[in-house]
């Protein structure tokens, strides 16, 4: 994909990394993808950006305070108005974790929780509009909400995020719903029902999939660094996709495309 000046409105625009292991992080995701970590900022609490090719790709803080990290990735969508997006969250059933806040004049950010359990965050962009490069080796190819109640996840993300979405499959055997982007960019996230094969005690969840120009070959190399293996790598419809942890536990997905 050419590179984007901004995300369209209700599409991921962003993710970041909470880990308790910060140096770790910087290494393994430097090692793995070739992402070069900035240095932290303390005016916002040590966050700090991943670049590729000198272009911001991720972000990654540590513990805030009292509060453990949480070793997950997040994933954060766009708003071209954050106060209506969080007042049509919590209409519609959501919990918001985190209020508005700026972030100095880069944009406005959130935390809320779906309906479903999910956690996300939402951004409203200033100077910065988030990550501009996907579907190259160590960018985001894919986002996906793994949930137990499809049809309430479609329902929120249409009504509060102005999703247009169409149905994959609507079986009971597997049931998957895309958003797509009216302006031209095509298929930008999905929803998987996850209520058969979610384990016990796991709430919904989003991930995001980095593209690489082959899974097996990254797998070998998480292995090496200190990572484990979720899931392995196998082959599908739209490509080779396969579920990996870093050393601290964060879980992410990896996909080659089909060629």
């Amino acid at each position: 994909m050419p590179t984007r000046d901004s995300a369209p409105v209700g599409a991921p625009c962003w993710t970041d990394l909470w880990t308790s292991d910060v140096e770790g992080s910087r290494t393994f995701y430097a090692e793995l993808f070739g992402w070069e970590a900035q240095d932290p900022s303390p005016e916002f609490g040590g966050y700090f950006m991943f670049t590729r090719n000198g272009v911001p790709v991720a972000g990654a803080m540590g513990a805030m305070g009292d509060q453990a990290a949480s070793d997950a990735w997040q994933i954060y969508l766009a708003t071209d108005d954050i106060t209506k997006t969080l007042e049509a969250a919590e209409a519609h059933g959501a919990q918001i974790i985190s209020p508005s806040m700026d972030v100095a004049d880069l944009g406005k950010q959130a935390i809320l929780v779906d309906p479903t359990g999910a956690h996300l965050g939402t951004w409203q962009p200033g100077t910065f509009p988030g990550f501009t490069v996907l579907n190259e080796h160590g960018a985001p190819s894919w986002f996906e909400l793994h949930t137990r109640d499809h049809g309430a996840a479609v329902s929120f993300y249409r009504s509060v995020f102005h999703w247009e979405t169409s149905a994959v499959a609507d079986t009971d055997e597997f049931r998957y719903t895309t958003m797509h982007d009216p302006a031209g960019e095509g298929e930008l996230a999905g929803i998987m029902d996850a209520a058969a094969f979610l384990p016990e005690g796991v709430p919904s969840y989003w991930s995001v999939y980095w593209e690489t120009d082959d899974a097996d070959a990254t797998i070998a190399k998480v292995k090496a660094l200190g990572g484990s293996v979720v899931m392995e790598a196998e082959d599908t419809p739209h490509g080779r996709l396969a579920t990996v942890a870093d050393p601290a536990g964060a879980q992410f997905k990896l996909r080659t495309p089909n060629s």
